[in-house]
């Protein structure tokens, strides 16, 4: 085997595996809790600072590798071709620390009981199906970075991207982040370091949003300004008038 079709191999399958197991971690992290494989024999003040320092370590890796300049700073180093695959594996060495050393809260703010219980699961189930319809919607959505790399081995030119305006994207222009929020916040239990997590990870969603926002205007033009005029950033707050751009 050619040694750039091993290296190609071998950064989609840590693509896979890296990306793919912080993604499945991340979810459990959401769903029923943290999953701490290590204990800090801490205060709560000096656990709920290590958990916001792990996450803005997050925020500053997933939102610094994904900017149009970090990518020309890498250019020289790393082939174009494997940029998104080594954003995967990044991103998902961050959100694994990030989960697996996460220091849970004694203190319990508020739990739901009953129905309550049962109707925020259901929010829950119904964020995670608005997510798959987001990436179904987006057709070839790359996860982890491998079709620049599958297209490199064929020999040809990656097709450049256009703007998705269907499904969820004629609601809202980051219907992935939407559906991230509402799970985030329909937690039936809540204690201090989940509410330290909402709150912060909101706040980078959003800022996230204003940022990648920035970079489409960049790469898209007059096309986009036009969605962006037509479609709400974050929250459907209106009916969709259509999908023509």
């Amino acid at each position: 085997m050619p040694v750039k079709h091993f290296a190609a191999y071998f950064m989609m399958a840590m693509a896979i595996l890296i990306g793919g197991g912080s993604l499945l971690l991340f979810g459990v992290f959401l769903v029923i809790g943290p999953i701490t494989i290590v204990r800090f024999c801490a205060t709560e003040h000096q656990a709920l600072l290590w958990d916001g320092l792990l996450s803005i370590l997050f925020f500053i890796q997933h939102s610094g590798m994904i900017r149009t300049s970090f990518r020309t700073w890498l250019s020289p180093i790393v082939p174009h071709h494997y940029h998104p695959a080594t954003y995967a594996i990044a991103s998902g060495i961050a959100l694994t620390a990030a989960v697996l050393f996460w220091q849970p809260s004694q203190t319990v703010l508020y739990q739901a009981e009953g129905m309550l219980r049962l109707l925020a699961r259901a929010i829950s189930v119904l964020a995670i199906v608005g997510f798959s319809w987001g990436v179904r919607a987006l057709g070839n959505f790359d996860t982890f970075g491998l079709i620049p790399i599958r297209v490199y081995l064929r020999g040809k030119q990656l097709r450049a991207p256009n703007v998705i305006v269907r499904g969820p994207y004629l609601w809202v222009r980051h219907p992935l982040y939407f559906f991230m929020l509402v799970l985030i916040w329909s937690a039936p239990d809540v204690s201090l370091d989940r509410l330290l997590f909402n709150v912060l990870w909101t706040l980078w969603v959003v800022l996230g949003a204003y940022l990648e926002e920035k970079d489409l205007v960049a790469e898209f033009g007059e096309k986009y300004r036009h969605y962006q005029k037509t479609v709400p950033m974050l929250f459907p707050w209106r009916f969709p008038r259509g999908s023509k751009l």
